[in-house]
């Protein structure tokens, strides 16, 4: 029987049989091992490792042991495996970036987010591929849903063992759209949280003013539940259930125009049937317009990308791809006053959003997660311009997976909290989830 490629899990479920001893341990990573040298090589989610099964089934015995006949003590993710994305520092794992420089000059110490989930009773099921540096030049990996398209990027990895089921959680990398454009394209939840909200000690830096931890699951309980685990001061009574309807902001529709005529009407759609449920739908406006928004972000990140990298870029240039050099070379252009015009810029626009959601009392915004479906082909990751404002000004972001195009791929809709407000955005996210459901039952 030939194997299914897509197949996520419930990280939930997942985790509460782990620690009830349901499957043992070992068995469980026999499982994982096997669906992962079936599947995986049809979809390049992970890095190469040969010495994966053995290493995995050594971690669990270790883990069993620390715990046995303690059930009841386990930690919250005791045992489930986990996808870092390839720019993120793993003891006893090399650090390719998804570039060809030598890992030992990529190396350094096991990142905080790793630490925190190993904590927690993780265990790291390997690296995911990555874009280059996680910038624009595509990895090897396959969307689960039609193999011949991307899964979408930079966290491409990720998102796919997600959607394939090769694990209930992974880690990735956002800068503009690195997780809420490939949780679209691959059909799972992605969650990016307020910038800083999960130190990104130990992560290779692309722009270091954007640049945020985030992950893919299955559903918006179990991205509630590694954010409890990975993000700082997580108040879990704020993240329960939500005990009203959201009050919903439209954004300036020059940016929703970004996407295509299909996700637009299929937009559309969705903001009538919410309407139609009785939430109160309020259209407002950026305070500046989309194009100045843009404008900023690429001066500040490609100012960024050239400083991150100026060390390795003047010793491996002849290593990087064509993609990312052209980044670089336009960063080196950018003065450093006007990155700073920008980064002011940024505070001011900061002060119009958070004001304009306090005066209209909006609880969240809702937009696209992509421009349409995930492009045909690997050579390019997709368009990442529906993340843009959101990530410019750190704000915390979900993706839904709402519908799916006339070719069958899937379509995400995209969930913009208030700065700081994870929780909250977590529990109207998983009103909306449900309200989505409904409607495609």
């Amino acid at each position: 029987m030939e194997e299914p490629l897509v197949r996520p899990r419930s990280l939930t479920r997942e985790a509460a049989g782990l620690r009830a001893g349901e499957p043992p341990l070992t068995e469980y990573v026999e499982r994982l091992c096997t669906r992962v040298e079936r599947v995986d090589p049809l979809i390049h989610a992970f890095v190469p490792e040969p010495g994966r099964h053995h290493r995995l089934l050594g971690e669990a015995r270790v883990l069993e042991a620390r715990y046995a006949g303690e059930p009841v003590g386990r930690p919250p993710l005791y045992g489930v495996a986990v996808g870092i994305k390839d720019v993120i520092h793993v003891d006893g794992l090399p650090t390719h970036a998804g570039s060809a420089l030598p890992p030992g000059v990529l190396a350094g110490p096991q990142a905080v987010v790793v630490d925190r989930l190993r904590a927690a009773g993780a265990l790291v099921a390997g690296k995911t591929a990555t874009a280059e540096f996680a910038a624009s030049a595509p990895g090897p990996t396959r969307n689960p849903h039609h193999p011949d398209h991307t899964p979408g990027g930079s966290s491409s990895g990720s998102a796919a063992a997600v959607a394939a089921g090769l694990v209930t959680l992974a880690v990735g990398t956002q800068t503009i759209g690195s997780v809420i454009r490939p949780a679209a394209y691959c059909g799972v939840v992605g969650l990016r949280p307020t910038y800083g909200r999960i130190p990104v000690a130990g992560v290779i830096p692309n722009a270091p003013s954007f640049d945020t931890l985030g992950v893919f699951t299955a559903d918006v309980a179990g991205a509630a539940l590694a954010a409890g685990v990975l993000c700082d001061g997580w108040d879990r009574a704020a993240a329960g259930a939500a005990r009203r309807p959201p009050v919903i902001g439209v954004p300036d529709r020059r940016y929703l125009e970004r996407a295509d005529a299909e996700a637009l009407r299929v937009y559309d759609a969705q903001v009538e049937r919410f309407e139609a449920a009785g939430m109160t739908v309020r259209r407002l406006g950026f305070g500046i317009g989309f194009e100045e928004i843009v404008r900023q972000v690429q001066t500040i990140n490609r100012f960024e990308l050239a400083h991150s990298h100026a060390d390795w870029f003047a010793r491996f240039g002849s290593l990087y791809r064509p993609e990312t050099v052209a980044g670089i070379r336009q960063g080196r252009a950018v003065a450093a006053q006007d990155r700073e015009a920008a980064l002011r810029a940024r505070e001011h626009l900061r002060e119009l959003v958070a004001g304009s959601m306090r005066e209209h009392a909006v609880d969240l915004w809702l937009a696209p997660s992509a421009t349409g479906g995930a492009p045909k082909g690997l050579h390019s990751t997709g368009d990442a311009v529906m993340s843009l404002p959101w990530s410019f000004l750190g704000m915390p972001a979900v993706s839904l997976p709402a519908d799916r195009t006339a070719d069958g791929l899937p379509l995400g809709l995209q969930l913009v909290g208030g700065e700081g407000r994870d929780e909250s955005l977590l529990s109207f996210a998983a009103f909306l989830e449900g309200e989505l459901a409904g409607r495609r039952s």
